[in-house]
């Protein structure tokens, strides 16, 4: 559908590297019987202030593809979480030097903390600095063997 593919080329404008369909936020795309189509998205979190910039990106796109302009919906719930992530989007995250998220997101009241590899180095020697990285879905943190910092995608 060419409605799904103008919305599923739209790039996330914190990672550069991301379509919004590699990052799972692209949650449907429908045409109703008047021949409108109305896009589905789902923040990576809310008040997520990317969200603004992706619904004009998303009208650019289908006007670019000479499709009308699509009504843009946000939805909130389900909420997002970094299982609907694309292995191609993780991919990704790992070459433009982001950890991707390891493990899934899983509900119960006990979390353990999994070792997160350098994204560089591929070192499993590695701590966190800050549990807010460049945007609040990233924590900081270091590589103790090539010594390089970087951003770890958080299981959400």
């Amino acid at each position: 559908m060419r409605e799904w593919e103008a919305a599923a080329g739209v790039v996330d404008p914190e990672i550069p590297v991301l379509t919004i369909e590699d990052l799972g936020i692209l949650r449907d795309v429908s045409i109703g019987d008047d021949g409108a189509a109305t896009v589905t998205i789902t923040p990576t979190y809310s008040g997520c202030p990317a969200m603004e910039h992706i619904t004009a990106d998303i009208k650019a796109a289908f006007r670019e593809a000479g499709l009308p302009t699509p009504e843009v919906r946000l939805v909130l719930s389900p909420a997002w979480t970094t299982d609907w992530m694309s292995e191609a989007g993780r991919a990704k995250l790992e070459e433009y030097g982001i950890a991707p998220p390891s493990g899934t997101a899983q509900a119960g009241p006990v979390r353990l903390g999994l070792t997160v590899k350098c994204p560089q180095c591929h070192s499993l020697s590695t701590r966190e600095l800050s549990r807010f990285g460049s945007t609040s879905c990233k924590a900081l943190y270091v590589c103790q063997d090539c010594r390089e910092p970087f951003d770890y995608f958080k299981v959400l």
